[in-house]
């Protein structure tokens, strides 16, 4: 007789920058352990997931139903990449009605099953009601975190305290009450959300709502590497009082990766070939995640910086905020004149869409200027690719600090959307990280050391097994012994008459 497989069900909110790494999560876990998943989320995105699934995966897609429309949304926005970032407000507090479909959903699982729960809901940082619910239906739960650990750290302190708020308005630092490790602030690290909340507005009213959830949950997984992301682990396991496990970095990978990006940009095959044109380490990687953008006057700057750096450089572009961030490109519009011309021999400009993974694991890419959300930080790291850092939203900025001052790995470049920039400043920070000078080499042998650190926290052998192959290996032991822990209960109940 065949042994059944336990069953694990996955949740991640409705973003790019989630689905990502729990896809990616996902599919680690079928590659190396002998469970089955289930992979849920609204009808537009589960039918993205479809093309995206590799061949060869067995991960069963769910779809939970969902109308942006019942919630004063655009028609078919079931993702923050379709709408503009002032609405991912309402995309969020849209998904807490999901709670009873949810409920429902997990409870057919077991009625299915012949009364067998599901070995453990993961589920996302914006979804903390999950925790109750699994809890009601006696399933172990974890919350997976694709930030690391000293970045939402951070977001999850600031939000709890505003702490911004409590200060004269004559300065501009401050501390995090809970999390002094993380020294002072400047109010310009706070993405706009925060920066703007006072308790009684919409994202103080949802993070009210949501992280005092988290208690619930029997801990966090985080996709990041426990030797260098202590910090923030430590302040997870003081504020929750739960187990935290660091498995990552769990990334989609060159042979299982799928095209859950957007559409349009060009082939691999194309950006391999120019990249394979260039001298080894020359080429600067320009991306701002697949939901950000900057405004008009920052993109005409970096533009000027790009020019007269007189680097080769690869730039994803999308229109600048106030235009549809999906719509086309138009370089006569928001680039220098003649910009296209002027850099036509060393620059490659890709609309919307870019292989990454590809771009950063090639020896001609020298450096990243990014937005520094996790994923991309992760992929930058991995493959020893020093970071220019440009926070935009969300906990990035906490990112930034943490990637300069703690490992010294990235060198920032400006803050946020509405900032000023110049260009000579711009090709300062390029020339800092690529030049051979002592800052840009003290910052390639950071990269290395974290690069080493993060492949000897994935090594897989019985002898000798890395810090993230123990954490996950401790994540299941705890799922599984609560597990028959509730089995011996009912069973109890069951002979006691009960």
């Amino acid at each position: 007789m065949v042994q059944k497989k336990e069953n694990i069900v996955m949740f991640p909110f409705m973003a790019q920058g989630h689905i990502i790494p729990f896809l990616a999560l996902a599919l680690h876990i079928e590659q190396t352990r002998n469970y089955s998943i289930t992979f849920v989320n609204t009808p537009l995105n589960i039918n993205k997931l479809k093309q995206s699934l590799p061949p060869n995966s067995s991960i069963t897609l769910l779809e939970i139903a969902f109308d942006s429309s019942d919630h004063d949304l655009p028609p078919n926005s079931e993702n923050c990449d379709a709408l503009p970032y002032s609405l991912v407000i309402k995309l969020l507090k849209a998904s807490t009605s999901l709670r009873p479909a949810f409920k429902e959903l997990v409870s057919d699982i077991i009625c299915k099953c012949h009364g067998e729960r599901p070995l453990c809901i993961i589920s996302d940082i914006f979804f903390g009601w999950t925790a109750s619910v699994a809890r009601e239906l006696g399933v172990f739960h974890a919350i997976f975190s694709g930030s690391g650990a000293y970045g939402l750290a951070c977001y999850y302190s600031v939000w709890t305290h505003l702490p911004h708020n409590k200060i004269d308005s004559d300065h501009h630092e401050f501390v995090l009450p809970d999390f002094e490790e993380a020294s002072k602030f400047h109010v310009t690290q706070l993405p706009l959300s925060m920066l703007e909340a006072d308790g009684t507005d919409s994202w103080s009213v949802f993070q009210c709502q949501n992280l005092p959830e988290w208690v619930n949950s029997n801990g966090v997984l985080f996709n990041t590497v426990e030797v260098f992301d202590q910090l923030g682990l430590m302040y997870f396991k003081r504020k929750l009082v739960c187990p935290v496990w660091p498995v990552g970095p769990v990334l989609l990978s060159l042979k299982n990766r799928a095209k859950v990006g957007k559409e349009g940009g060009v082939s691999p095959e194309f950006c391999k070939e120019w990249l394979d044109s260039k001298p080894v380490n020359s080429v600067l990687y320009i991306s701002f995640g697949s939901m950000n953008t900057i405004n008009k006057s920052q993109m005409m700057q970096l533009a000027m910086a790009l020019e007269s750096s007189g680097r080769n450089f690869i730039w994803v572009v999308r229109p600048p905020i106030g235009f549809d961030i999906n719509s086309e490109f138009s370089a006569n519009e928001w680039l220098p004149d003649r910009f296209e011309e002027k850099i036509s021999n060393r620059g490659l400009l890709i609309q919307k869409w870019a292989p990454q993974v590809e771009i950063l694991s090639h020896k001609a890419t020298s450096a990243f200027l990014s937005h520094c959300g996790w994923n991309s930080v992760l992929e930058a790291l991995i493959h020893g690719v020093p970071l220019l850092g440009w926070a935009m939203a969300a906990e990035q900025f906490f990112n930034v600090k943490f990637l300069e001052e703690e490992l010294g790995v990235c060198v920032e470049v400006a803050r946020g959307k509405t900032c000023e920039v110049r260009h000579e400043t711009v090709v300062e920070k390029i020339e800092l990280v690529m030049n051979e000078t002592e800052k840009g080499k003290e910052i390639r042998r950071k990269v290395f050391e974290v690069k080493e650190m993060i492949e000897n926290a994935m090594i897989d052998e019985e002898e000798n097994k890395g810090s993230s192959v123990k954490a996950m290996d401790d994540f299941f032991n705890a799922a599984i012994s609560m597990k028959e822990k509730m089995i011996k209960i009912k069973r109890e109940e069951d002979n006691n008459g009960i």
